[in-house]
């Protein structure tokens, strides 16, 4: 086996790894492939026999193009959508795959990768290098040509942030509950009742896409959100329980076309944030494959 077939040989026994950074840098599924191939494309010449730690020089690699990509994002203001929301990852219930498993290691809901999106580049990869990945800050300081002591100043300005977005609970079942109330409270348009499961401060983030600008809105507060959301009454036959980055969500999919995916963020029994994803562009490079879709 020459240099080449080894290094790509171990390049792919951490792709999961390697993938799982990615998507948390980027937030978007085809991006963090695209950062695969960079990455690829740069040691792909490299001699990389004298590396002790595979999986973490790749990492360092697989950080430094995600924080270019990252950086070119912030430099097209057309692209950075305040009602973004990230690519989801969705499965049905209790049947996530290994692959799954490991870009969703570390509990990645969405509702964690709306509030990366709204830090720095710089910040977004000390925090998820560091506190996520455990990369040395010393390696961070390089990647971003600061000191290393400016590395971990980005990374705890970037944990206050983090600390301030809502705990969700862990009990998958009681997160059933909860969306099934949810749903049931709208089909009956019970506006009691979806107060009951909505916490004061819920946000609702509803993401329409490039191609549906006036679908993408974001609404705060209970009242506001039981209000929009008891309007679609309508679609409870066509709500579908699945899985939303590990925890309970819906694939909304009338007429055999999905119309929407929805993550919810449950907290001491309350709702307390909602993404919709409703692009339709973005809902066909899902590829789901759910009865009666």
């Amino acid at each position: 086996m020459d240099e080449r077939e080894s290094l790509t040989e171990r390049f792919e026994q951490h792709r999961g790894h390697l993938r799982a950074v990615a998507y948390r840098m980027l937030g978007s599924l085809t991006e963090a492939d695209d950062a695969l191939q960079e990455a690829w494309l740069r040691i792909r010449d490299q001699d990389a026999g004298s590396v002790e730690n595979m999986q973490a020089w790749l990492t360092t690699v697989v950080g430094r193009v995600c924080l270019n990509m990252l950086r070119a994002r912030r430099a097209r203001p057309e692209e950075v959508s305040a009602f973004h929301v990230p690519d989801p990852v969705v499965s049905l219930d209790d049947s996530v795959d290994p692959e799954q498993e490991t870009l969703l290691a570390d509990s990645v809901g969405l509702a964690l990768l709306v509030v990366l999106d709204s830090l720095s580049p710089a910040e977004r990869l000390a925090f998820v290098l560091h506190d996520i990945f455990g990369v040395p800050f010393t390696e961070i300081a390089t990647i971003l040509d600061r000191s290393e002591a400016a590395a971990q100043q980005l990374a705890s300005r970037a944990r206050r942030r983090v600390r301030g977005s809502p705990e969700p609970n862990k009990d998958r079942a009681r997160q059933r509950e909860v969306v099934d109330a949810f749903f049931a409270a709208s089909r009956d348009g019970d506006f009691e009742a979806l107060l009951g499961v909505l916490d004061p401060e819920v946000e609702l983030r509803i993401d329409g896409g490039r191609l549906r600008e006036e679908a993408s809105f974001i609404l705060r507060g209970a009242e506001a959100v039981a209000a929009h959301t008891s309007t679609y009454s309508k679609l409870y036959p066509f709500v579908r329980p699945v899985l939303v980055n590990g925890v309970a969500g819906a694939a909304v999919a009338p007429v055999g076309r999905l119309f929407s995916v929805m993550a919810f963020t449950i907290t001491n029994g309350k709702i307390t944030q909602i993404d919709a994803l409703v692009d339709p562009e973005r809902l066909a490079e899902l590829h789901l494959t759910l009865p009666g879709i």
